[in-house]
């Protein structure tokens, strides 16, 4: 059984930092790209963050460039996501999300986690 499990979010202040984890399992980790989505109230899930299998080349949405950084375990088949400088227009509900490529559209993805919230307050 697939399964992604993402945690790590909680309430931060603006300026401060977060790291959430994205475990996986029930596939072969190395095979697929794992990417981050989030949904604020109100709006659509947008991506956030991908890294690619294979050669771990990663991608990150222009709002986000500078302040987060995604990276890999494959030792641990988990997936990170540092967030620094947070802004309370980050605030959202967090999800992790395989696929066996990067794609910032979510439909495309087959696996989701339950989402971990991220509050930033100002």
């Amino acid at each position: 059984e697939v399964q992604l499990q993402a945690s790590g979010g909680g309430l931060v202040q603006a300026g401060g930092s977060l790291r959430l984890s994205c475990a996986a399992s029930g596939f072969t980790f190395g095979d697929y790209a794992i990417g981050w989505f989030r949904q604020a109230p109100g709006k659509e899930r947008e991506g956030v963050s991908c890294i690619s299998s294979g050669d771990g080349g990663t991608y990150y949405a222009n709002s986000v460039k500078g302040r987060f950084t995604i990276s890999s375990d494959n030792a641990k088949n988990t997936v990170y996501l540092q967030m620094n400088s947070l802004k309370p227009e980050d605030t959202a509900v967090y999800y992790c999300a395989a696929e066996l490529h990067c794609s910032g559209v979510w439909s495309e993805y087959d696996y989701w986690g339950q989402g971990t919230q991220v509050t930033v307050s100002s």
